[in-house]
């Protein structure tokens, strides 16, 4: 049996559709591109079915221009039960320079489900280089941020 796949990267073209009044493509496309990426990677490591639970700590960095060359990274850095925990990394340049630059960064966490919805279990990612484990620890400093963040905000239900 193969391993399952870590991580994973689109590439596409940035097109007029994706632009907003300002002329640069607008966040909500951004989104919906890491989206798809950490659906592609956890489904890609769980091979199920999978929700996006959280998009967090969002960064745009630098604009994405129409024409550019875009590259949406995703990869797993944790696993729960039937959490993934994926970075994502989005990055633009001129086709014909192929000059990447960093546009935007985020954390997704996805969970893979049964056919009635329902949460399974997905296999353990085990870090395994110095980067990897790095990655790791910062995907649990942020649970425990998020578990912090969650508790302020009932205030506001």
């Amino acid at each position: 049996m193969s391993s399952p796949q870590r991580d994973i990267t689109l590439r596409f073209l940035a097109e007029p559709q994706d632009v907003n009044f300002g002329g640069k493509v607008h966040g909500g496309a951004v989104m919906k591109w890491i989206d798809l990426a950490a659906y592609a990677c956890s489904a890609g490591w769980s091979s199920r079915y999978c929700v996006t639970a959280y998009a967090g700590g969002i960064r745009f960095i630098s604009p994405i221009h129409v024409g550019n060359l875009v590259e949406v990274a995703a990869k797993i850095i944790y696993t729960g039960n039937s959490s993934m925990h994926i970075a994502i990394e989005v990055n633009a340049c001129d086709p014909k320079s192929l000059n990447r630059r960093l546009t935007t960064h985020c954390i997704v966490i996805m969970v893979a489900v049964d056919e009635s919805g329902q949460p399974v279990k997905v296999p353990e990612w085990i870090p395994q280089t110095d980067d990897d484990k790095q990655q790791h620890a910062t995907a649990i400093k942020l649970m425990e941020m998020r578990k912090k963040i969650g508790e302020e905000m009932e205030i506001f239900i």
